[in-house]
């Protein structure tokens, strides 16, 4: 069995997301190693010691740990079995948006100022979540991205910069963000293509249409296209082929969500359609 075994669940302009088992065969302070990019590491199974100079930290499910590029560490095992993680990749500029000044270290570079911090138990059902729904394709990008800046933010702590309430411009924006997605509903929308359309962070969009609507923008999105199924549903016999048509990844996909939000199947809601 290799050392490591590398899964790509996600990969878009906003985020890149793997899943990483490691077979946990070193277990004595391996060679030094670094990564050329900032990483958040979110094991989810096993457990292993991270050494950065003289300090270490253990690496297990109730915590994240920050992987800071160029900064050598070295890795430990001694508690055998291996272990398992996502690692997730963001672009400087949205760690710097997503992260409190108060976890980072000061100047130009990139850099957390610890090597881990506790992550509580709705961090952790957000990573369980995400990684079966990936692996299973029962997610589609726009809503896993979504759900990883959650886990971001919930993991790091709430911003220092939180406004309440929408002023006008805010109102104006998320206004584009929806005639955007009403424009094409069966489209797989992901974040960084929402941000090139309107313009600016793909963050400070997300944050902005959940203060202006209340709930997030994937599930806005969610219930546009759900709104089309129930005003076409009577039209199609095949309700598979209804389920393509407005994107979703599969017909267990677009069932699953339907009886979410309406409380029954998409079958039964037809079958209330035709007379008695």
């Amino acid at each position: 069995m290799p050392e490591f075994q590398i899964q790509s669940l996600l990969d878009t302009n906003t985020v890149a997301l793997h899943d990483v088992h490691c077979a946990g065969q070193c277990r004595r302070r391996s060679d030094e190693e670094c990564t050329s990019a900032t990483h958040l590491v979110f094991p989810y199974r096993g457990a292993y010691l991270r050494h950065v100079g003289s300090d270490e930290v253990v690496a297990d499910a109730n915590h994240v740990l920050f992987f800071n590029a160029g900064q050598g560490y070295q890795v430990s095992h001694p508690v055998s079995g291996g272990d398992a993680s996502l690692s997730l990749r963001l672009p400087e500029t949205l760690v710097r948006e997503l992260a409190p000044a108060s976890l980072l270290l000061q100047g130009e570079k990139l850099a957390f100022r610890r090597q881990s911090l506790r992550i509580d138990p709705r961090a952790q059902t957000l990573v369980a979540l995400l990684r079966h729904s990936l692996q299973n394709d029962a997610i589609e990008p726009l809503e896993a991205e979504g759900l990883l800046l959650t886990l971001v933010c919930r993991s790091l702590g709430p911003r220092t910069s939180h406004e309440s309430g929408a002023s006008h411009a805010r109102r104006r924006l998320a206004d584009r963000v929806k005639l955007l997605l009403t424009s094409d509903l069966s489209r797989r929308w992901t974040l960084s293509e929402i941000a090139a359309e309107i313009g600016g962070s793909a963050v400070y969009l997300t944050q902005v249409f959940q203060q202006v609507e209340g709930i997030p923008l994937y599930r806005y999105h969610l219930r546009l296209r759900l709104a089309r199924a129930l005003d076409l549903i009577g039209d199609y016999q095949d309700l598979a082929a209804l389920a393509t048509d407005l994107g979703f990844s599969s017909h267990s996909h677009f069932t699953s969500a339907f009886r979410q939000t309406y409380g029954r199947s998409p079958a039964a809601f037809r079958q209330s359609l035709l007379p008695s």
